[in-house]
Order: C-alpha cells, then structure tokens, then sequence
C-alpha cells in the first residue's frame, strides 16, 4: 500500500461504506480522487471484487489516466488487471462495438468528429452561415444530451428557427444511421437506447459491472444519469462523488438537479461530506464559504484548512484591460522575484477566451512563458504557424514538417504527386526533404516544370537564411513576408473579416519580432530560433515552468500556489446573458456564474489577487463598468476595491526589483 498520509475520517467512512448508494459530498481540494483510488483498492482487497467488476467513470482522459495510475500504486501485483477506468464516452464506445447489432450497427461503425457532424449538419441547413450551423449543431447536442428524440423536438419547438433545427436535427440522426456512424453524444445515448430497449443486454451489463463508482457527478446531463441508472439496476451498488458548488457546466447540457434526483430515485443513500480542505489557506476558504452561501444549497457544507490563514486576497480596480494585463504582468514578475518562486506556480484566470490575447501580449513583453488553456494560443493561430515554419526552416533545413508547410503555404505551385516524389527521394537517401531537393540526382525522378518551382523554392530559403544572420531583422522580415505573398494569399482565400483578422495577427507577430531584436540586438536568425523554442513550448501540459493563462471552465481540477483572477465585473463575471432571460432562468444563471467565480477562488493555494477595469472596449467604444457583485460577496475585510497607482515605468520598475535585493527571502 502507499506510504500517503492516513485517510481522515470522513474519507475513511466513504471508502468502508458498502451498505447501498452513496454520495460523497467532496468540496474543492478535500481528496476527492484519493476516496475513489482507496476505495477501488478497498473493493479489490477487501470487499471481494475482482477488478474486472468495477468501473470508475471519469469526464477527461486526463483524470481517467490520473485515477487509473494512482489505483495502480494501492493495489498489489495483479489484482488490478481488468479494471475499468475511463470516461462515460470511452466505456459508451466499449459497449456499443460488443452490442452492435442490437442496434442494427456494425461493430466497426464509424465515429464522427465534430468537424464531421458540422459537414452533414450544412448540407441538411443548405446555408454557408457557418454561426447558424453551428448553433443547429449545438441545439442537436443539447436536445441528444437531455434525451429529447427527433419526434419529441419538432412537437415542442417553438417558433420557426427551432422547428427548422429539429427538422434537421430528424434528417441528421436518418443520415447517421443511414451511414452506419455516431456522433460524440450517441456514444451514451445510443447506449441508454440499448438498454432501454434489450432487458437482456442491460442485465448482462449490470451482472459484469457490479460496483460504479462516479466522478464529478454534478457535471452530468440527462443521458449520462440515465446511463449510470441503467448500469446499476435494483443492486445499487454505486459511489457518486460530486459538488453542487463546482456545477458549471449547464450551458452543455449537466444538470444539478440530478444531486438532488440522486436523494429521491435512492431514498435510502448515504450522504458524506469532505469538508476538510488540503489545498487552500483560511483566508481563501473563508472567502470560498462566503461567497457560495449567497448560492441556496442542496447540502449544507462549510469547507476549513489547518494551512494557517495566509496571505490576504487583494482587490484592485484597473483603469482598462490594457492596464489590468500589464499590471498582473508586473506583478506576477516582482511577486516570483520577492517569494522565489517559479512561474508554472501562478495561474492567470478568466472568464472568456476573448480576455486572453491581451495578457498574452503582456507576457511576451515582460518576457514570461506561457501556456493557455481552453482557447487557442497565439502561437497556435494556423497564420502565426505558417510564418513560423517559414522561420523554422530558414533556422534548421532538416525540419521537413516546416518544409511540407511553407513549400505549400501560399501554395508555390508545387503539387501532391511532387512531394510525394520528394519523399520518396529522401527516404532512400536518408537526408532532409530540403537536402533531397538541393540534390542533382534529385532532377532525374521529376519533369523540369515539376522542379522548378522546388529549385526556386530553396534558392529563396538560402538567400534569405544569408541575410538573416547578417542584416537588420525588421527589414528581412519584411522582405521574407513580402515575398512570399502572405497578405494576398490570405485575402484570396479567406473571407474579408477572416483575413482582415489574420493579417492582423501577422502584423502584431512581426512588431513583436521587430521590436524585440531590436531591444535585445539580435538577429532575425537568432529571433528565429527564441520564435521556434516559444512555439514548441507552448500547450504542453508538462512544460515545466510557464505561467498558466485559462479560462475559469478550463481550470476546474487545477490548482496554484498563486492564482490572479481578472475581469471580475458585472456583465463579465457574472456573464451579461440573455435579454429574453425571465425571473427564473436569470437567477439560475447567476447562480451558475456564483459557482464559476468560487471555482477560480478555490484553485488558489497560498495567494489570490483579483482585479477588475473600470472600462473595456466593447468593438470600437469603451464601456464604464462596474466591480461584480460577487466582490462584494467574499467577505473580506476591506470590500472596496483598492485603487491601482498609475502603470510603472521601465525605470520605477528597475527600481523597485532592486530595492527587493536587499529584502530577505520571503516564503
């Protein structure tokens, strides 16, 4: 067994507890996945299961590979071979190809990605709005995720745009079956059909898993609590863990109701409650608690740390966004020069995707690595990429991905069947694409017209990688973007707005390249290889020391010495809904945006800072804005947010760091 410290006491009850349903009521950072890991090895070593009986059931792989690799260190030798630890999907998947015909399906049946399913749903729309599409595609998701049939969603639709997506919605599942494939959702909900339908396969399910343990069981939706129904029958031999207070997925489709429906289908279940927190300080947590009591409750909990109280929260109201991201920039680096510390122990948290792009900038310029979750990087923008494999190239002739990626972005009139031949080339001759190219014997496998344009093609990477390492990199770069038409392919093969956007991108990438060469004195070739390292470091998860920029969804699970939370404002956070919102749904989404909010609250360990603008731009204007009241709601001693001093200079800022030289070393 592990040598971890000793379960305490509500975690031992969870564990022991096999006397029906239970529900383990886990507060943030109170050793969730520990209960479940102790009790899969308490089941396996005590309680007479064999491994093969049991399924833990996950949302990500991330956390299934977690769970899985943790069970693996409690249970000895063996025992654990035949364990079932995956996410609702993958175990959807495993029943769905051994049950296959029951559904009129082949067990080799296709699986649609979403870009799929995006395809079937435009061409039943017969529209290129691809925003309109998308919505139909996301109301299918919707109505498939609550259990609501083609049938069902055409007789209940309300009004024109509705009817006309349930009409599809019907067309869409005909095609599917007609096509022998499921989306992502009919993953479980074809399952729930099957076992609605087929009482036989139902209990021969029930019969080979016979204890069900569930994590994150508030982030479930209609189908997926159909599903866990189905798999434990009359038996009931199942663990739930869950927090009403971590709810945040409404929006696709989870529902909280089913907490409290877990109290009226199992009357008899035993409810437990962790409330001993592991991660977080007293202050932190009391403002945790604060802010959650505004919010009714299914349960009644109250979670408390013996991590002494901490720092406390600060509060700081930023003139705009721009000042906010460069605010949390400086103080991010002065905080990690004061308490060395590293950077991936702070965390930057946000409501929305849009928010990232201007702290990202902040970063790059204070010189802070970074990672984002939930959106998409700025270096992993498909533009930003093109320019870099141009770069990368001109950096190191070996790189082929590069190669394949500007030889044919904008297009340069080389064609599949010439690569193919060039690939072909290379590999008998062990040397790099761009080597074979430059290659005389090369020139016998294809027709001069064919090589010409890969001639023209690495003439222009060795000239440019010459000046590159000799002249200013701002002029180079020009002249390399000119050259090889980026702008004009862009606008002829996009439409206006997304080119617009793009190029925009590429104008802020190359400033930023210009700009700092210049600052630092360095060339385009060595600029060029800081560009390629940035990139390869950015989105991996085990990058050892990057800041994390995410939104609040993405961070759900994670958790920092340092967390700054920004845009804490009305009609941010909380998010400003719908106009056509009534009473009921308004108050329901506040309280959802309230469990957001405590969600970025609780993923801070030792320090929390938060900030919100005064204005931000909304397209061409700038909105007052006003703190969020959910502020107001923490508790803290001093609620008025604290003014911000004005933005500091490179001078203060060279300052200020000197005059923590001479503080002692903080903790």
């Amino acid at each position: 067994m592990s040598s971890s410290p000793p379960l305490n006491a509500p975690q031992r009850e969870a564990v022991h507890y096999l006397d029906g349903p239970c529900l383990v009521l886990a507060g943030a950072g109170s050793g969730k996945t520990r209960v479940i890991t102790h009790k899969i090895a308490h089941l396996i070593q005590k309680a007479g299961y064999t491994a093969n009986q049991i399924a833990a059931l996950t949302f990500t792989n991330k956390a299934a590979k977690e769970m899985q690799e943790r069970a693996a260190t409690l249970l000895e030798g063996k025992t654990g071979k035949g364990l079932t630890v995956c996410t609702f999907h993958s175990l959807g998947v495993q029943i769905l190809r051994r049950e296959a015909a029951h559904l009129e399906l082949k067990p080799q049946f296709s699986i649609l990605d979403s870009d799929d399913a995006f395809g079937i749903v435009q061409d039943l729309s017969a529209t290129t709005d691809r925003k309109l599409v998308r919505n139909i595609q996301n109301q299918i998701s919707l109505w498939k995720n609550t259990l609501v049939d083609p049938d069902a969603a055409v007789h209940h639709a309300s009004g024109d745009d509705e009817l006309q997506a349930a009409r599809i919605y019907r067309s869409y599942v005909a095609t599917l079956r007609a096509y022998q494939a499921v989306d992502f959702d009919d993953l479980i909900g074809r399952v729930v059909e099957l076992f609605s339908k087929h009482e036989d396969v139902r209990y021969r399910w029930q019969s080979r898993l016979r204890y069900i343990l569930v994590d994150e069981v508030q982030d479930t939706n209609a189908c997926q609590y159909a599903l866990l129904r189905h798999l434990t029958g009359a038996r009931a031999a199942f663990t739930a863990v869950g927090d009403d207070d971590q709810a945040i997925y409404a929006w696709r489709g989870a529902t909280i109701d089913n907490l409290k429906n877990l109290n009226d289908d199992y009357p008899g279940i035993k409810l437990i409650k962790l409330e001993q927190n592991y991660r977080s300080t007293g202050r932190i947590l009391s403002a945790a608690n604060a802010l959650i009591a505004n919010n009714p409750k299914l349960f009644e909990k109250k979670l408390w740390s013996e991590h002494g109280p901490g720092d406390p929260i600060t509060i700081s109201a930023m003139n705009d966004e721009e000042h906010e991201a460069e605010s949390v920039a400086i103080r991010l680096s002065a905080h990690k020069f004061e308490r060395r510390t590293k950077f991936s122990d702070y965390a930057v948290l946000y409501r929305g995707n849009h928010q990232a792009r201007i702290l990202e900038q902040a970063m790059r310029k204070e010189k802070i690595p970074y990672i984002l979750s939930g959106g998409q990087s700025f270096f992993d923008r498909a533009e930003i990429r093109d320019l870099c494999a141009w770069l990368r190239l001109m950096a190191n002739q070996d790189d082929d991905p590069a190669f394949i990626r500007a030889i044919t972005t904008p297009k340069r009139g080389v064609g599949a069947a010439t690569l193919e031949a060039l690939g072909g080339y290379a590999g008998q001759r062990k040397v790099s694409l761009f080597a074979a190219a430059c290659e005389g014997s090369f020139a016998g496998r294809v027709q001069a017209r064919q090589l010409e344009p890969i001639t023209e093609f690495t003439g222009f990477i060795n000239r440019m990688e010459w000046r590159a390492a000799r002249e200013p990199a701002g002029q180079v770069l020009d002249d390399l973007v000119r050259a090889i038409g980026y702008e004009a392919w862009l606008f002829d093969s996009q439409d206006e707005r997304a080119a617009q956007n793009k190029w925009q991108n590429v104008l802020e990438f190359t400033a930023w390249i210009k700009k700092k060469a210049e600052e630092d004195g360095k060339t385009l070739m060595e600029m060029t290889q800081l560009v390629a390292l940035m990139n390869m470091l950015e989105g991996r998860d085990a990058e050892p020391d990057s800041v994390r920029l995410s939104t609040l969804h993405a961070a759900k699970g994670l958790e920092f010495p340092h967390v700054f939370l920004v845009g804490v404002e009305e009609g941010l956070l909380p998010h400003k809904g719908s106009d056509d919102d009534d009473i009921a749904g308004l108050g329901a989404r506040i309280e959802e945006e309230r469990r957001l909010m405590y969600v970025g609250v609780t993923r801070a360990q030792r320090s929390l800072q938060i900030t919100w603008c005064k204005k931000r731009k909304r397209g061409r204007e700038a909105d007052a804005r006003d703190p969020s009241r959910f502020i107001g709601e923490l508790g803290l001693e001093s609620a008025a947010p604290a003014e911000p001093g004005e933005v500091m200079t490179p001078q203060d800022r060279f300052a200020g760091l000197k005059a923590l030289l001479n503080k002692p070393r903080g903790v």
